[in-house]
């Protein structure tokens, strides 16, 4: 499958706990910051992203549990600058203020979130 359409395919089939934290993280909702969800990065797909504070967060079930992978996966994104926080799919579903907070607290004061680009028309465009 193309990455492109793999992507597309995880978006459209989230975990209870990965839509729970979408519907806090999408549209600013958390403290004005802009995340994306299941958004390539190199050779992976991360749950969710940040990208002007270069924080990826990650939804986890049962099967992460001491995952060498993600061990790999994990080193390689701090290698390009990111911080991973990684939450049980159970602490997003019963503790989702806890899980919010923390993802907050990850946050750099300042972090600046990506603009959005302008609408078509307004930024120069020919139809």
């Amino acid at each position: 499958m193309h990455p492109r359409e793999f992507t597309k395919a995880l978006r459209q089939n989230m975990t209870d706990a990965e839509q729970r934290l979408w519907k806090h993280l999408r549209a600013h909702r958390l403290d004005g910051q802009k995340f994306r969800r299941q958004q390539p990065i190199g050779p992976y797909i991360v749950d969710f992203v940040h990208f002007g504070a270069r924080l990826v967060v990650e939804a986890d079930g049962g099967q992460h549990a001491d995952s060498p992978h993600d061990a790999v996966r994990d080193a390689w994104l701090r290698r390009q600058g990111f911080t991973v926080l990684r939450f049980w799919n159970d602490d997003i579903l019963l503790r989702t203020n806890g899980v919010l907070e923390a993802i907050w607290a990850a946050l750099p004061a300042a972090a600046p979130s990506p603009p959005a680009p302008l609408p078509q028309g307004e930024r120069g465009d020919r139809p």
